[in-house]
């Protein structure tokens, strides 16, 4: 894929932190109108996150070249200089000098119950421009509801063809927004719960989704994923992982998948296939930028798993 995947979602840092303890064991049920607790936290990273920044990671490894458009703020060098490592393109960047990149901060208890607090920063400024020149494929995700509304209006009017992710940004929209949103779109992507809340919110059930768009794609979890596409059902069978490590960012990997598929002509069962693969590479490493694959190595498990080969480009 030689031409330019635009990329428009949110850039964020993540920062982790566990707690070698039980929440509710610091909790009282009783007291909570007037919670005031601290957590001692043994350990603490700070990963590059943002489903922009997700996604264009693992298109790049591709061998795609997406174009990230977002808001970065103040404290952006360090991510842009992971992302010059490589050679993604970040020219549709907006720098806001004023605030900080979005930032979520999370802490999970020993029974995986979580705790999070998100600033959104540089994400809820202005809308930043879309660079989409040349781009001949771009996903809307994740981002400010002003954002995402003003650049899936700006593909359609260029006539890109795009993919919508509605993602965590689902409580922003109603279902008259929503319908709007995918009246713009080529392609629709959500995962189970996602999907459920879009049929509720606009009345339409998967049937009727995937009319409304050239493929409507659902993921469930470790249970696959099903791709809605020409009057079809493409069921897709998950990719087994031996030692799941961290679900975070799998929908980001699996999303990178698709566009490349999209992009070089994949049938739907391979896309969703190669999509399928990336989240099961990304499960079995920490964050969401810290995996690495070769199209060797995607093949050998593309193969294993579904005992053909993957179609790559030529």
């Amino acid at each position: 894929m030689t031409q330019a995947c635009v990329i428009s979602a949110s850039m964020a840092y993540d920062t982790i932190m566990v707690f070698d303890d039980s929440f509710r064991n610091h909790i009282l049920p009783d007291k909570v109108h007037m919670l005031n607790v601290a957590f001692l936290v043994s350990t603490m990273r700070v990963e590059f996150g943002g489903c922009a920044g997700n996604i264009a990671y693992n298109l790049k490894l591709l061998g795609g070249e997406p174009r990230i458009c977002a808001g970065v703020g103040k404290d952006s060098q360090r991510y842009l200089t992971h992302l010059y490592q490589y050679e993604i393109d970040t020219s549709g960047l907006a720098h806001y000098e004023e605030t900080f990149t979005a930032q979520a901060f999370i802490t999970t208890d020993r029974d995986d119950n979580q705790i999070t607090a998100f600033h959104p920063g540089a994400m809820s400024h202005a809308v930043p421009p879309l660079k989409a020149d040349g781009a001949t494929l771009a996903l809307v995700g994740p981002a400010s509801k002003e954002t995402m509304q003003a650049h899936m209006a700006e593909l359609r009017r260029a006539g890109i063809p795009t993919l919508f992710d509605l993602g965590q940004a689902m409580p922003l929209f109603d279902g008259e927004e929503l319908k709007a949103m995918i009246a713009k779109a080529d392609y629709l992507a959500a995962n189970d719960y996602e999907a459920e809340v879009i049929t509720r919110r606009t009345g339409m059930d998967f049937d009727q989704l995937a009319t409304q768009v050239k493929a409507l794609v659902v993921t469930h979890g470790g249970k696959g994923s099903s791709i809605y596409a020409d009057g079809e059902v493409h069921c897709i069978e998950p990719v087994t992982v031996a030692e799941p490590v961290d679900p975070t960012g799998c929908g980001d990997a699996y999303r990178a998948g698709l566009l490349f598929g999209i992009s070089t002509g994949m049938d739907w069962l391979a896309t969703g296939r190669l999509a399928s693969v990336l989240g099961a590479v990304k499960v079995a490493s920490h964050g969401t930028q810290n995996h690495t694959f070769s199209r060797e190595s995607i093949s050998k498990l593309y193969a294993k798993t579904y005992g053909d080969a993957l179609p790559w480009p030529a």
